[in-house]
């Protein structure tokens, strides 16, 4: 009887921490890296999520970076299962351009990714930002949903984007990498920022959610998202689908909060009152990842 209240206490324990998340990718489709063009970056990326079985991942797409030579880069993730999304069509700030420029940005490419196999209504905001007013944030969010857009929100944000600028760096100057050194650097990178919002949800949800992981599509992903995938069920991880993400009750909540850089998650212990110095992972900071790549001699 002790062994079997045990088992069952295990199994409520491990289900209401269930760990969920869904694998999107932001800017596709980017041009050629400082490592392989577009069109090898994708295969790669395809090859990686196939031999681990990941059916379904999203593609938030710049329609600006669209043209004859890389469209078909799109129809190839589309026909392996995979969705496409808004993610802008110039990638810009809303104070660069204002309101309604960037309404219209959004509208251009709605009107572009809307005809395509695999395009689901999900805009995310470049940068994740919303604005830096409540008038300009209620604007943009009443301007998306009639567009018929949803917020294409992420609950895990880190700073890939910039250790690939970091290797962009270093073939720009000759360096060497050291690539097992780089993969295990970008591993722990991710997985530490998994790690910290689902720790900011637990403790401001009383659960973990299904979380949405923003990666971008990049050099660094064709690299490693093998293994990090493999890291990530190694650890108790399951992978779904960015349509089952966006089922969790948390995407029918909007934070009324300015403080939406980091994630829905964030956003909504921002809104609790968490200060918000406590809510950003702390290698989400160039110098801090500039330190960390220099004593890990990863370029040389």
């Amino acid at each position: 009887m002790l062994r079997l209240f045990a088992f069952v206490l295990f199994l409520s324990t491990n289900f209401a921490i269930a760990q969920e998340i869904a694998i999107t990718f932001d800017d596709a489709p980017t041009s050629e890296g400082p490592l392989f063009s577009g069109a090898e970056r994708t295969e790669k990326i395809l090859n990686h999520l196939s031999n681990q079985k990941v059916k379904e991942v999203a593609f938030f797409i710049l329609t600006g970076n669209i043209n004859a030579r890389n469209s078909q880069r799109l129809t190839r993730y589309t026909k392996a299962g995979h969705l496409l999304a808004n993610h802008t069509h110039r990638h810009k700030h809303i104070h660069e351009i204002g309101t309604m420029a960037y309404i219209r940005d959004v509208a251009i490419a709605d009107s572009i990714l809307k005809l395509k196999p695999g395009f689901r209504n999900w805009f995310r905001y470049p940068f994740l930002d919303e604005g830096k007013s409540v008038s300009v944030r209620d604007s943009l969010r009443e301007g998306i949903k009639n567009l018929g857009l949803i917020n294409g929100y992420v609950t895990i944000d880190n700073y890939d984007w910039y250790l690939n600028n970091l290797v962009k760096q270093a073939t720009q100057s000759n360096k060497k990498i050291n690539e097992n050194k780089l993969g295990q650097l970008y591993i722990d990178h991710v997985y530490n920022s998994i790690l910290f919002y689902d720790k900011v949800a637990r403790q401001n949800l009383g659960r973990s959610p299904k979380h949405v992981l923003l990666l971008h599509e990049n050099d660094l992903a064709a690299l490693y998202l093998g293994d990090l995938i493999m890291h990530l069920q190694k650890k108790g991880w399951k992978i779904i689908s960015t349509v089952d993400a966006y089922m969790d009750p948390i995407a029918t909540h909007a934070p009324d909060v300015l403080f939406n850089g980091q994630g829905r998650v964030a956003a909504i212990a921002r809104e609790k009152g968490i200060p918000a110095r406590d809510l950003v992972q702390i290698s989400e900071d160039e110098e801090y990842l500039d330190k960390l790549v220099k004593d890990s001699h990863i370029f040389e």
